[in-house]
C-alpha cells in the first residue's frame, strides 16, 4: 500500500496545533501546581467557566470580541482568586490528597452549575472568532486555522510564563511551592502567592475556553478536556512550563495519526486510548515526566 504522504502531513500539522491547545488547557494544572505543589483537577470545569463567560459577554451583552476576551480575563483572574481564597485557603495544614480531591469537587460541582446557570436550551453556541478563512492549504494538506491560532497563542503564553517564573513574583512562588512554611517564616505571603497561581490559571482557561469554544461550541463537553490536559501535564512533568507544551505536542500528533489510520478500522475511540495510555505508561516509567523534577524521599 502506497502512503499518501499529503494526508500524514496533515494530520501531523493539524494533531501538533491540537496538541498546542491542549497545551493550554494544561498550563492551568502546571501554573498552580508550580507554585503550591497542587495538582489542580478543577482544570477542565475552569475552561469551561471561561467559554461560558465569553459566551455571555459575546452574546448577551453584544459586546465586540476584541473586548470580550480581556474583560473574561480579568472576570476569570478575580474568580480564580475568589476559589483560592473561599475554597482552597480553608484547607492549609490538611493532607495534600484532601486538597487535591476537592479541586476534584470544585470540578464536578462547576460542570453541574455554571451550564444550568447559563442555560441554553440544549443549545451549544459557537464563539464568534472570525478568522480570515476557515483552512488554509500547504500543497495539498488542508490546515485548519483555528488549531493553528490556538497553537500560537499557546506558545506565546509559554514564552509568558517562563519569563514569569524568573521574575521576583515567580521565583517568589517557586520558593512558596518548594517549602511555604519557610517561605512564611521569611515574611513571604504565601497565601496572596497561590491565589495568584490560580488567578493565573483561570485567565488561561478564560483563553483555552474562548478558543475551543470557537471550535467545538460551548457546552458541558468543555470540560472534559480535563483528561486531555493531564495527560499532557503528567508526560511534560507537572512543574514544567516547557514539559507541558513539548508533551502536548507529541499527544496531539500520536493521538491523530492513531485516529486517522486506526479508527475505520477498530471503530472509533483510538484518541481516548492514546491519552489513555501517555498516563498510565509515563506514571509507570517515569513518574516526573520528561522535564519534571524528580524529588526522592527517603523514610
Amino acid at each position: 500500500m502506497d502512503l499518501d504522504w499529503w494526508f500524514i502531513g496533515e494530520l501531523i500539522v493539524n494533531g501538533a496545533n491540537a496538541g498546542l491547545m491542549y497545551s493550554l488547557v494544561a498550563l492551568g494544572i502546571v501554573l498552580i501546581y508550580k507554585a503550591s505543589g497542587v495538582a489542580n483537577l478543577a482544570q477542565g470545569a475552569l475552561v469551561m467557566t471561561g467559554g461560558y463567560v465569553v459566551l455571555a459577554l459575546a452574546y448577551d451583552a453584544g459586546l465586540p470580541m476584541w473586548l470580550v476576551i480581556p474583560l473574561s480575563m480579568v472576570i476569570l483572574f478575580f474568580f480564580g482568586m475568589g476559589i483560592e481564597r473561599v475554597v482552597l485557603r480553608r484547607m492549609a495544614g490538611q493532607p495534600l490528597i484532601m486538597i487535591i480531591m476537592l479541586t476534584l469537587g470544585l470540578e464536578i460541582l462547576l460542570r453541574g452549575i455554571v451550564p444550568a446557570v447559563w442555560d441554553r436550551g440544549g443549545q451549544s453556541p459557537i464563539i464568534p472568532i472570525t478568522l480570515p478563512a476557515d483552512a488554509i492549504f500547504i500543497g495539498d494538506m488542508l490546515i485548519n486555522t483555528s488549531y493553528l491560532l490556538g497553537g500560537v497563542i499557546a506558545i506565546f503564553l509559554v514564552i509568558l510564563f517562563v519569563y514569569f517564573f524568573r521574575t521576583r513574583i515567580g521565583v517568589v512562588s517557586r520558593a512558596v511551592s518548594d517549602d511555604p512554611v519557610a517561605a512564611w517564616s521569611v515574611g513571604i505571603s504565601v497565601e496572596r502567592s497561590i491565589a495568584l497561581s490560580w488567578g493565573l490559571a483561570a485567565v488561561v482557561s478564560a483563553i483555552a475556553g474562548a478558543l475551543w469554544g470557537s471550535i467545538q461550541g460551548v457546552d458541558w463537553t468543555l470540560s472534559l478536556l480535563l483528561l486531555k490536559a493531564v495527560a499532557v501535564a503528567i508526560l511534560g512533568g507537572l512543574d514544567s512550563i516547557i514539559g507541558a507544551i513539548l508533551a502536548g505536542f507529541m499527544l496531539g500528533i500520536a493521538e491523530n495519526l492513531a485516529a486517522g489510520f486506526l479508527d475505520d478500522i477498530v471503530g472509533g475511540g483510538t484518541k481516548e486510548l492514546v491519552v489513555a495510555s501517555v498516563i498510565l505508561l509515563t506514571i509507570l516509567i517515569r513518574p516526573h515526566g520528561m522535564f519534571g523534577r524528580e524529588d526522592i524521599e527517603r523514610i
